[in-house]
């Protein structure tokens, strides 16, 4: 089977890949190639996947600005046209949020998973009907905001690696931990904001990319609050973060702070955060409220002075319980045998030894 994953072409695809949707990309193009399936991948010039890289080189502009993104359009449109004409490919899944833009040929079958907010989407992107075409959404809130024209859009929760049962719990350090894209949506400085009422330091991972609001929010919002606390509860910025650094935090954290006010499909840091056994304290937007167990995995909180109530109260959660609901509903394992398993159905291919 040959699988042709295209990707946000911003966001570098691989073990380093800090987004949702390039996280997701890079489990199922490991799982493929693990499987001795023909994983292709158009992605970010700097990507690593375990398949075959058809790289897309970055605009020379210092901002994404319109100009910028429609030369990443050609380039993708070059590079798939290039593809399909020297390779046979089976299917093609679409993780770019500019999935409308992509000129398909109509007999080859194309996944789309909507890994934003349907809200984020222009409204031409789910019309007119493509008869090939079927989307996958993230989380069950997502699903219920589907325009009513948009044919049975399907299912499939995002996963996340289960860490193996430990025969003892880490030493819990005293830290709080924010993991997120530093954009306004992301709302991080509301972290800090209660890791100070805390008495708590809050350590933000997470990169800024070159738009010019992200950076002003940086600047304005972010960087003030940085170093400036009392010693007990000095606050850091620790930028971009490579995978297993993320899982190190994690691991040791007393919790994560996730103020969003995006309206979230999915949150794999929360997902990642339980199967470490640490709490999530987040606001219940979007599928947030689906993914925390209030009072069990976490605390759903709806202001900053919450926030900091919850985190003084985090010790009184079970790790156990936390590992316990990620186990149970969002294993990486069953993320990627329900792809493999739409795959088959799509492609008429056996997928039955792809994950085993």
């Amino acid at each position: 089977m040959n699988i042709l994953s295209i990707a946000y072409p911003l966001a570098p695809v691989g073990p380093c890949a800090v987004g949702g949707a390039e996280q997701i990309l890079t489990d199922l193009d490991a799982a493929l190639v693990a499987s001795g399936a023909c994983s292709l991948v158009i992605a970010r010039g700097d990507s690593h996947p375990a398949g075959e890289l058809f790289p897309i080189a970055l605009p020379r502009s210092r901002y994404l600005d319109a100009t910028a993104k429609r030369w990443c359009r050609l380039q993708i449109q070059r590079t798939i046209d290039q593809l399909l004409e020297a390779r046979r490919v089976d299917l093609v899944h679409l993780h770019d949020m500019n999935f409308d833009e992509c000129r398909l040929p109509a007999d080859i079958p194309v996944v789309v998973t909507l890994h934003m907010p349907l809200m984020w989407y222009p409204p031409h992107a789910f019309g007119p009907p493509r008869r090939n075409w079927i989307f996958v959404c993230v989380s069950e809130s997502q699903r219920r905001l589907c325009p009513a024209d948009l044919p049975s859009p399907r299912l499939i929760e995002n996963g996340v690696q289960i860490p193996a049962p430990r025969s003892k719990d880490v030493c819990r350090a005293g830290f709080a931990v924010a993991l997120a894209r530093i954009c306004p949506e992301k709302n991080l400085h509301e972290a800090l904001e209660a890791g100070t009422m805390a008495d708590t330091p809050v350590y933000i991972g997470g990169q800024v990319f070159p738009y010019p609001e992200h950076e002003r929010y940086f600047t304005e919002r972010i960087a003030p609050l940085l170093g400036t606390s009392k010693p007990s509860a000095r606050h850091v910025f620790l930028g971009a973060l490579s995978q297993q650094r993320k899982q190190e935090l994690l691991a040791r954290a007393s919790c994560l702070l996730h103020p969003t006010l995006a309206p979230e499909t999915s949150s794999l840091v929360a997902m990642e955060a339980m199967a470490s056994g640490t709490p999530v304290i987040a606001y219940p937007s979007g599928a947030l409220a689906e993914i925390v167990e209030d009072g069990v995995t976490g605390f759903l909180v709806d202001n900053v002075r919450d926030m900091a109530q919850a985190i003084r109260s985090v010790h009184r959660l079970s790790p156990a319980a936390c590992r316990a609901h990620a186990g149970r509903r969002f294993s990486k394992r069953n993320m990627v045998g329900r792809y493999f398993a739409l795959y088959e159905e799509l492609t008429n291919h056996p997928t039955r030894r792809l994950y085993a």
